[in-house]
């Protein structure tokens, strides 16, 4: 199954919005044994694949977890914190009612596939709020489904049924699927996993998941785990932002650089996970560095709050957008001196995937030395070879 099955075969649907109102315990037209909103099942990060029996193990997908009800005609698609994601992904509801049971409600995650991998970005930018610019974006970029739980179907409620029988199921209702619908792949064999965990990071995904064959379906709850990809890498710390109402006070967040090719330094990310003490100690180690920070500070443009674009190669560090609701992203520069160690898990594009974790720092290294070049480079992986290895 090639990317190109995966994100081309496309269905527009009639472009409906399901009108979300609450009413009882169930959203208006949905009537099911699992009604919405329910929060999905969660996991918890350990650090190696589980071995011996009793696993299931499954790619982990990079994209927007989701609940899919279906009572009739009625489709919603629910968000891992319990909103509507139809009016964003109109192109899912005409397959999803043409190739679900009539009742039903699946787990799954929303990605959108391109150039041999997923690309979480493109799938980012389908959250807006024109209606105009998500139809272009749905026809330009078509999201695909991934299903890989089975919460109920029919009047049957089979959350208490061990995860064993829900897949078994689930196997069974979508042997016929077609893109942009999908079973994710699932094995009981460790080394498989392991194989997967090394080779399909290329496409993008996360890790490896981990989920007791026994266990039942627990919303809200960590009890499935994950096992994902952590790599190091010497940034430049070119500013902070302040904890929340801790302004003078407490440090929320280093913003980190790494140096590209023509010399500039561009904004990678964030590390943001200390402790309360650690971040009043910050305050304080990074005082010396505040100093004449924007004489020659690569991002002095940045640091003018009225000046609302940069050039376009590079990536603003603060500013606000559709995905900050309201967040304060003033920042604070510091001289482009300090180099930290962090942890980060992947890349996406040009910039760290998720959050980093500070590691330490690096006295023994020049800022300069914080190059692209150190970075792990993943080769792509077709998304068909993940496909192929179904049970």
């Amino acid at each position: 199954m090639s990317v190109t099955t995966l994100t081309g075969m496309i269905l527009l649907c009639d472009q409906l919005t399901l009108s979300i109102q609450p009413h009882g315990n169930t959203i208006r037209g949905v009537h099911l044994s699992v009604n919405p909103p329910i929060p999905p099942m969660l996991s918890r990060r350990i650090a190696e694949i589980p071995a011996g029996t009793g696993w299931m193990f499954e790619p982990k997908w990079d994209g927007f977890r989701t609940l899919v009800f279906r009572d009739g005609e009625e489709i919603l698609i629910q968000s891992r914190d319990e909103k509507s994601l139809n009016r964003y992904f109109p192109e899912l509801i005409a397959p999803l009612r043409q190739q679900l049971p009539t009742r039903c409600v699946l787990d799954g995650e929303i990605v959108v596939a391109q150039s041999g991998g997923l690309d979480f970005e493109a799938l980012q930018l389908r959250i807006h709020p024109a209606a105009s610019r998500v139809r272009l974006l749905s026809q330009q970029n078509p999201a695909s489904i991934v299903f890989f739980d089975l919460l109920c179907c029919g009047d049957r409620d089979l959350r208490g049924e061990p995860f064993k029988n829900r897949r078994d199921e689930l196997e069974s209702l979508l042997s016929s699927a077609v893109p942009p619908i999908h079973l994710t792949p699932a094995t009981c064999d460790s080394v498989l996993a392991s194989d997967w965990f090394r080779r399909f990071e290329g496409a993008g995904l996360d890790g490896v998941m981990a989920k007791p064959l026994s266990g039942p379906y627990e919303p809200g709850k960590r009890v499935m785990f994950k096992i994902k990809h952590e790599r190091d890498c010497d940034c430049v710390v070119a500013g902070f932002r302040w904890h929340k109402n801790s302004q003078g006070s407490a440090v929320g967040s280093l913003l980190l650089g790494l140096f590209d090719d023509s010399g500039a330094l561009q904004h990678v990310g964030v590390c943001a996970s200390f402790t309360e003490k650690k971040r009043r100690q910050l305050v304080d180690y990074l005082a010396p560095y505040r100093q004449n920070a924007l004489v020659d500070h690569p991002w002095k443009p940045w640091a003018d709050p009225g000046l609302e674009t940069a050039d376009a190669g590079h990536r603003m560090p603060g500013g606000q957008s559709r995905w900050s609701h309201g967040k304060d992203l003033s920042w604070e520069p510091l001289r482009a001196e300090l180099v930290a160690e962090v942890a980060y898990e992947h890349m996406q594009g040009t910039r760290f995937r998720h959050t980093a974790q500070f590691r330490r720092w690096r006295l023994d290294k020049k800022a300069r030395e914080c190059t692209y070049a150190q970075l792990e480079v993943v080769p792509p992986q077709e998304l068909k070879k993940i496909f192929a290895h179904n049970r």
